[in-house]
């Protein structure tokens, strides 16, 4: 018995109609290498190149953040010079490459691993926003708790940044009566910051200490730096 075969009809992509339906059943053919070629660039075409349109919309939307950013940081910045933003921006987006570890100065400090210049912005000093009321309570409680370092940084008059459960590397740096590093108040977007910036060139695997500037009080903190001009005591 003879059956009449239907026509095949011809793809529109060029590509080869295989007789039985399915390209798994048929085994293993070669594909020209022209269909193979125009397989390829059209999926590629679909697939990965986004139209031009859409490739510039994306770039102006980037370029716009970047300077919508830069005019922020700009006009947030009050009693600063253009270097302490520029230096700022620098320290948000490449952040100084740093470790902590023992320290012969007391217990852990922060060392340099790249060589910084002279005043640089070395690191910003993380922890909580709390006021003086809550800083007392705080430090009652850290004494019965057994916490002996203080992680404490006064801001202003009524503003303390407590760092002891709350905060990043700067809270591990030492006290030295003969610094390499300050620390300095900025103001960026209405906040207050502290941000230590180095005296002078800090060597690779040099320790970062800036004076603590502790009020004097009756009961000393003996000072371990060991510099030559060390005061003897932290206040």
């Amino acid at each position: 018995t003879s059956f009449s075969t239907p026509k095949k009809k011809k793809r529109d992509d060029g590509m080869r109609e295989h007789v039985t339906g399915c390209a798994r059943s048929e085994g293993y053919y070669k594909i020209d290498k022209k269909d193979k070629l125009k397989y390829l660039n059209n999926s590629r075409a679909f697939a990965e190149e986004p139209p031009a349109d859409t490739q510039v919309r994306t770039h102006l939307l980037l370029t716009g953040r970047r300077r919508s950013e830069q005019r922020r940081l700009l006009s947030s910045f009050t009693g600063s010079c253009d270097s302490d933003l520029l230096k700022f921006n620098q320290l948000k987006f490449r952040k100084k490459k740093l470790k902590f570890c023992k320290s012969h100065i007391h217990d852990w400090g922060l060392f340099a691993m790249e060589p910084i210049a002279a005043d640089e912005m070395v690191i910003e000093y993380v922890g909580q926003n709390i006021r003086q009321v809550i800083a007392d309570m705080r430090e009652k409680r850290y004494e019965d708790e057994g916490i002996g370092s203080s992680y404490m940084f006064r801001v202003d008059h009524d503003t303390i940044i407590d760092a002891t459960k709350c905060g990043n590397f700067a809270r591990f740096i030492n006290h030295s009566c003969n610094p390499n590093c300050y620390a300095k108040v900025i103001t960026v977007e209405s906040q207050k910051k502290i941000v230590i910036y180095s005296k002078q060139h800090i060597n690779v695997n040099e320790e970062i200490t800036y004076d603590y500037k502790f009020p004097i009080e009756d009961v000393k903190i003996p000072c371990l730096c060991g510099s030559e001009n060390c005061r003897g005591t932290l206040n």
